[in-house]
């Protein structure tokens, strides 16, 4: 029986050191590296503001203060901040967080992922898919051959229904992870202490036959170098100006 269960929390990773991003994260935080007029982490919040979503956990650590100052700008959205005095990977992250996110299913998104939606929002047809009586994991995944600026092996598998495996070494995926999913608290049940990858918590979900994927039908890119930011900006057509501020 499916039980559809809107999640009513979300959570932006945006921790991490940016180091394929320097010299740009030298000065200023990864997220807050612009692509086509805004800050990657304003074309996130973007999309939750877009379903409704108006309060939203962050986790801070590397450029803290300049990431915090732009938070207190935005007006839309109300931040839960997760400060991180040691860098706890993803898993850990949003491990620390869980006390803010509800006990139900939440969303999680990378906060330099950067995706445009098709006909429905991305978070809305993750939230559609959502079958809390066998999911524990739900990704929004696209597809490797309309994936800007991606020119890796891939990472997931998907089957008809929408049950996702990994790849295996010395395969090639059809699919990789969009930076965007819906996960719930009880997968997070004997998770490793401290820092740690979502990916542990992938293996799990899979090896119970409980990871699933939906495929994105929008534009997505992936932004991991200031090279990137250039292609994707002439990708997009945007001719502004070059990074800066906040």
């Amino acid at each position: 029986m499916n039980t559809p269960m809107k999640p009513q929390h979300a959570m932006v990773l945006a921790a991490g050191l940016g180091k394929r991003m320097r010299p740009l994260t030298d000065t200023l935080p990864k997220p807050l590296v612009r692509v086509a007029g805004r800050a990657l982490i304003d074309h996130v919040f973007d999309r939750f503001a877009a379903i409704g979503m108006n309060e939203i956990v962050v986790n801070l650590h590397h450029h803290r203060p300049i990431l915090e100052k732009h938070l207190k700008e935005r007006r839309d959205l109300r931040f839960v901040l997760s400060p991180e005095t040691e860098l706890l990977e993803t898993g850990g992250g949003v491990a620390k967080a869980l006390s803010h996110l509800g006990s139900g299913p939440f969303f999680v998104s990378n906060a330099d992922t950067l995706w445009f939606d098709g006909a429905t929002p991305a978070l809305a047809r993750l939230a559609a898919a959502w079958d809390d009586d066998k999911m524990d994991a739900l990704l929004l995944l696209q597809r490797t051959v309309g994936a800007h600026g991606y020119d890796g092996a891939g990472d997931f598998f998907m089957d008809p229904l929408g049950q996702a495996t990994r790849r295996r070494e010395e395969l090639v995926a059809p699919f990789v992870f969009a930076g965007v999913q819906i996960l719930h608290p009880r997968l997070f049940a004997d998770a490793p202490q401290g820092k740690f990858s979502l990916n542990v918590l992938y293996d799990r979900a899979e090896a119970k036959g409980r990871l699933y994927g939906v495929s994105h039908d929008g534009l997505w890119f992936h932004v991991g170098t200031p090279e990137s930011v250039t292609a994707t900006e002439m990708e997009l057509g945007y001719k502004g100006s070059a990074n800066g501020g906040s």
